[in-house]
């Protein structure tokens, strides 16, 4: 395969992409497999679409690095198992009770709510499976430095706290933003989330690559930096595409996050924009350390920015 200095972001993401979707489809379980509904409905949240950014970002920074996108795909694919299974769950009525995901019904409706949770936690299970086999080919210390690192961004302090906290905002009166930015504001409390809920994965991720292939402190401090900043990049992003985007792109209704603590209710679409526009270019700066290695992870910060769903 081509390395990471001389593809453009879009080839690299359909080649990386399909070498994702590959894997994923040899590592579920069969449809056929008892019990058939459970399998059934892992195949359908995880083969059904996605945008695959958090295993490619995985990829990338192993390259980076000098690792090799085969040695690392283990994990990549565990942490878009851990992102379905978070999607899955999200969706439930007891959650942000939604009915489409990428187009489809959500699992819940497809297969029913007690098959969804146990689908989720079947996709979590499977994922720190698959990390274990990275072993094999990045040494096992480095595969248990990498283990760590994604447990501690999908627990409380990472994706499920914040979840919690979005719960918790939702529906919820602030005090109106100010410069001062007064504690409990909404222009506060939102960062809080989406640090947790969707930026420690993004950066668990990168990091994780950089880990397994051998990266130097130097380096990790680099991509720590980029991974939190593009995470919550994409995150306001997504806030924006929620009120402004088009429903057949995103494949879920826009406006479902209305009663949210979001960046646009915080600051405003126009505002929420600036902000992302000032994280990637804070993300691509970090980046400095690694030179030409950089290059794809700095245009893809960039793809993120301008994306339309």
């Amino acid at each position: 395969m081509s390395s990471v200095t001389d593809v453009d972001v879009g080839a690299y993401l359909a080649a990386r992409g399909g070498l994702v979707d590959d894997a994923l489809e040899a590592a579920l379980p069969a449809a056929d497999r008892p019990p058939q509904i459970l399998h059934q409905a892992m195949r359908y949240c995880v083969l059904g679409g996605g945008k695959r950014l958090r295993p490619v970002l995985v990829l990338a920074s192993a390259e980076a690095c000098g690792g090799t996108p085969q040695a690392v795909l283990p994990v990549a694919c565990a942490v878009e198992l851990i992102h379905a299974y978070s999607l899955i769950h999200d969706d439930l009525p007891a959650m942000d009770d939604s009915d489409t995901r990428h187009g489809r019904p959500t699992c819940h409706i497809a297969f029913g709510e007690a098959i969804a949770i146990l689908t989720g936690d079947a996709l979590h299970a499977l994922a720190f499976h698959l990390i274990t086999q990275s072993s094999s080919g990045c040494g096992a210390e480095r595969t248990l430095v990498a283990a760590r690192e994604i447990a501690g961004a999908i627990g409380t302090e990472g994706m499920v706290g914040g979840q919690v906290l979005d719960l918790l905002g939702e529906g919820r009166t602030f005090p109106a933003p100010s410069p001062g930015l007064p504690v409990g504001s909404i222009a506060e409390f939102v960062p809080q989330i989406h640090v947790r809920k969707t930026a420690a994965l993004i950066r668990a991720s990168v990091r994780a690559g950089a880990m397994l292939s051998g990266g130097e402190p130097a380096t990790l401090e680099a991509l720590s930096a980029y991974g939190e900043q593009v995470g919550l990049a994409y995150q306001i992003i997504d806030d924006v595409l929620d009120v402004v985007g088009d429903e057949r792109a995103l494949g879920k209704h826009a406006g479902s996050d209305a009663a949210k603590a979001t960046y646009p209710a915080a600051f405003g679409v126009a505002g929420s924009r600036e902000i992302a526009a000032r994280l990637t270019d804070e993300a691509v700066a970090a980046l400095g350390p690694l030179g030409d290695r950089g290059a794809l992870l700095r245009d893809l910060a960039h793809l993120l920015l301008v994306r339309e769903r």
